[in-house]
């Protein structure tokens, strides 16, 4: 119910309103906005702007609503819904606003998995994928407002193409005009759709049937509508009115998409025209559809070790840029390499001490305001005094520590050196298995209290490392996926420094190297003139619990050094393997990912004692 003085619903006025009269009947909508979709709906109340200004601080440009779905707020831009004479629909907008919250998207995650696909069906057009689900969204929003709330949703899209008038209407507006007029039964041309155009007005009817057809599933109707905007988008992908209702192209700023790093089941099946679809034409489907029916597949991807599809990783970063996260490549790879880790993370061993210390109950001390709630003896407290008053009567127990019977486990830290000469993958443009297998191994290591050191190296003074052994997912990552593509040499100063300042008294360390044959550079002389042979043995000494290397390598290493002939690389690795090393080689860097899965069992399954 409208509340604004003077104004007879569908009026027009030669002046829009101020926009301090616009906000309180914005801000008394709300409710009935809602529940506009359920009684039960809660979301958090609307930003409402006075100002382009201060909408632009809330990330709202271009348009004159936005949702913001990491906090599920709606942003409102009053200053344009006056200029655009929209003031008189509060409950409309704001109804549609809290649409794209509880129906379409709903989630970043569906927000991002709707854009890619799309991408899909937009071959060489795929940037205007964040348009085109715009679009699809509001249709089905929209569809239900208008014909199961009442809501005025038509006459919104009258007001904004006056505002927005231009020289010549694109195709692309009209036909989603002509949509919305076969949905809601309107003349043809009252919203602005194809009057004499019978092919574009068949379209329309197309668009209508996908909108009604897949209402309960919209994701899989996305290509449909996708494939029928396709021609219309390269006649023209510009209308000023289109860009007026872009009110999802920043929704997914800051969330955390999950899943994405794997192409779903569904999202493989072949990109069909709505004409050809027989769940929107109710003709029975063909027994083979010809090559001509769909879409190429432009989908960049490989198969994972998990039997799905994996994305590349530039793939993955344009999906969510087009979601609306604004991510450097170094960012994007940092999230990808952590989806694709956790499926395969294992519980990374842990070494038996002594003697497991047991807590003892000693005495009592006060309870305070901020002291978890568990830790309140309510016992105590009551027989102290029967009158409860928190941080001057509650006590709580204190604990000290005695030997038990039971040995304690302590986990074992990680030191991983990762190779990113030029002869590996850049991982923030394609899988670099060397990064996935050593996020499968760090994150495992994470899981059970372990503290991960990473050094990605190449050519002299090209190395990037952790600050020493550390707990933090990111700084792990964000090593794992940087990337040099230069020359190789094994920082040996690195390994000298970090064992040369290790007690006994420090955790056990294992060393692990993924790499090629140039890891046996670890064995030339540093800097100072040591060997690299004396560096290594001390490192595996003073780390106490072993090292691997993982290498990929042409062919196998033989097993006696009479096979080796004069094969230097090889030699070098013979010798490594007699001084402890324990070497694995894989045929294909593929074969990493297998190798980072069964790295705990195979090496520390029985638990092993440090080495003397």
């Amino acid at each position: 119910m409208d509340t604004y003085p003077a104004r007879a619903a569908g009026a027009r006025v030669s002046e829009p309103l101020p926009v301090d009269d616009v906000l309180a009947p914005w801000r008394d909508a709300w409710p009935a906005a809602l529940a506009a979709w359920s009684r039960f709906t809660r979301l958090q109340d609307p930003r409402l702007c006075r100002t382009q200004a201060e909408a632009s601080k809330e990330g709202l440009s271009g348009s004159f609503a936005m949702i913001r779905l990491v906090d599920q707020r709606v942003v409102i831009d009053l200053e344009e819904i006056a200029r655009l004479d929209l003031a008189d629909y509060a409950l409309e907008i704001l109804a549609h606003e809290i649409g794209h919250h509880v129906l379409a998207p709903a989630t970043a995650t569906d927000h991002a998995r709707l854009v890619a696909r799309i991408r899909r069906a937009l071959p060489t057009l795929e940037a205007h994928a964040p348009m085109v689900a715009n679009l699809y969204a509001d249709l089905l929003i929209n569809d239900r407002l208008q014909r199961q709330c009442g809501l005025r949703m038509a006459d919104i899209y009258r007001r904004i193409a006056e505002h927005r008038n231009s020289a010549a209407t694109t195709p692309m507006w009209m036909l989603y005009m002509g949509i919305y007029e076969q949905l809601w039964q309107q003349g043809s041309g009252t919203l602005g759709g194809p009057v004499d155009d019978d092919a574009m007005r068949g379209d329309a009817w197309l668009g209508a049937r996908v909108v009604r057809a897949y209402a309960g599933d919209w994701l899989d109707g996305a290509t449909r509508f996708a494939a029928l905007l396709l021609p219309y988008l390269v006649q023209s992908v510009s209308d000023p009115r289109v860009d007026a209702l872009m009110d999802t192209r920043h929704a997914a700023q800051g969330s955390q998409p999950v899943g994405l790093d794997r192409i779903d089941d569904d999202e493989l099946t072949p990109v069909l025209h709505p004409a050809l679809d027989p769940r929107i034409t109710g003709e029975k489907p063909q027994e083979s559809p010809g090559e001509d029916q769909a879409l190429p597949d432009t989908s960049t991807s490989r198969h994972s070790n998990t039997g799905a599809q994996a994305r590349e990783p530039f793939e993955y970063g344009e999906i969510l840029r087009a979601a609306g996260l604004n991510l450097s490549d170094h960012d994007i790879a940092v999230r990808y390499y952590r989806e694709r880790a956790l499926p395969h993370l294992i519980r990374f061993p842990t070494r038996p001490q002594p003697q497991a210390m047991e807590p003892q109950m000693e005495g009592l001390e006060p309870w305070e305001l901020g002291d978890p709630l568990d830790a309140l003896d309510w016992m105590q407290t009551v027989l102290q005094s029967p009158r409860v008053i928190p941080g001057l009567t509650t006590v709580q127990r204190t604990y000290g520590l005695a030997p038990g019977r039971e040995p304690a486990s302590e986990p074992v830290d990680l030191d991983l050196y990762v190779d990113s000469s030029g002869s590996m993958p850049n991982p923030q443009t394609h899988t670099s298995y060397l990064a996935l297998a050593g996020a499968v191994i760090a994150l495992s290591a994470l899981r059970v209290g372990s503290r991960v050191q990473v050094t990605l190296w190449s050519g002299k003074q090209q190395e990037l490392h952790t600050e020493g052994f550390v707990r933090s997912e990111d700084a792990i990552l964000r090593v794992l996926t940087g990337f040099f593509g230069g020359a190789t040499a094994f920082p040996i100063h690195r390994l000298r420094d970090t064992y040369a300042a290790r007690t006994p008294h420090d955790r056990a360390v294992h060393i692990l190297h993924l790499s090629d044959d140039g890891i046996t550079t670890m064995f030339a002389n540093d800097e100072r003139g040591n060997s690299g042979w004396n560096v290594a043995a001390n490192a595996l000494r003073v780390g106490r619990a072993g090292g691997t290397m993982a290498l990929n390598l042409y062919q196998p290493l033989p097993e006696r050094l009479a096979d080796a002939g004069k094969t230097a690389w090889v030699i070098d690795l013979l010798r490594a393997r007699s001084e402890g090393w324990a070497i694995h080689v894989v045929r294909d860097m593929e074969q990493l990912l297998a190798f980072a899965r069964d790295f705990s069992q195979r090496h520390y399954g029985s638990a092993p004692k440090a080495r003397a």
